[in-house]
């Protein structure tokens, strides 16, 4: 019988004993917990492993998490929880709209972080399907204002095949929006239809993650016409929509 995958979080926290609490937190929750104390020994960690989440407190001495969080997503799409006790509404927004994929404030309740951190590490892992597992042939395809959804690779193409990079959260909205098109979709039914079948729905970000979408798919993100807002409504997908499906 296969033994299920250990998945590895890394924790950034300048706080000695949130550090201790958390890796033990995880540990005892069945994931392999590493924790550090500062950006540079992140960027280090990163280097030599492998990370299936991180956990990332907003702010380090002498550190700006977010400057921190933008670097890393520059590199990677790796799941990025952002931590803090600053209870800063402006924060919070920054830190979603430029590279988290969650914010949870200090105190938080430990059996909620797990749960968000269950949640982000499964829709982490239905985007995660290797090129080398799939043929061209049978991949699953939507093309929309020139762009190209590859389903079965998880991959957003540009009308020259060159990969836009999406987070886990952008590509499952898109892939909402695409499965739905030209039908107003309120907040809750996007929240409920973006969380893969998790029975936590703790994310309250998807005016966020429109507002990132726009910017990779939108050829004007100021004046959106892909992605529509309908005032008091929702939101509505509205380029043509073509679709190839594997034989």
């Amino acid at each position: 019988m296969t033994q299920p995958v250990t998945q590895s979080v890394l924790i950034v926290d300048d706080e000695v004993s949130m550090r201790e609490m958390l890796v033990d937190l995880l540990e005892s929750s069945g994931f392999v917990a590493t924790a550090v104390a500062t950006g540079e020994a992140m960027l280090a960690e990163l280097g030599q492993s492998r990370y299936d989440l991180i956990l990332l407190d907003l702010r380090l001495k002498g550190e700006d998490g977010l400057t921190l969080a933008r670097a890393l997503r520059q590199q990677s799409n790796v799941p990025i929880m952002i931590l803090t006790g600053k209870g800063d509404e402006t924060d919070r927004i920054l830190g979603l709209e430029l590279a988290a994929d969650d914010f949870l404030m200090k105190p938080f309740n430990p059996r909620e972080l797990l749960a968000r951190i269950r949640a982000l590490l499964r829709r982490s892992t239905q985007l995660n399907v290797p090129m080398e597992s799939v043929i061209d042939s049978s991949h699953d395809c939507y093309y929309f204002a020139g762009w190209t959804a590859d389903m079965t690779a998880r991959e957003l193409k540009d009308a020259q095949q060159q990969t836009c990079a999406l987070t886990p959260g952008e590509f499952l909205l898109l892939e909402t929006f695409l499965s739905h098109p030209h039908r107003v979709l309120s907040r809750d039914q996007l929240l409920e239809l973006t969380r893969g079948g998790d029975t936590e729905v703790f994310d309250r970000t998807i005016d966020v993650l429109i507002v990132r979408l726009r910017r990779k798919i939108e050829p004007n993100p100021k004046q959106p016409t892909l992605i529509r807002t309908e005032r008091g409504l929702g939101y509505i997908f509205t380029p043509e929509i073509k679709r190839s499906v594997p034989v």
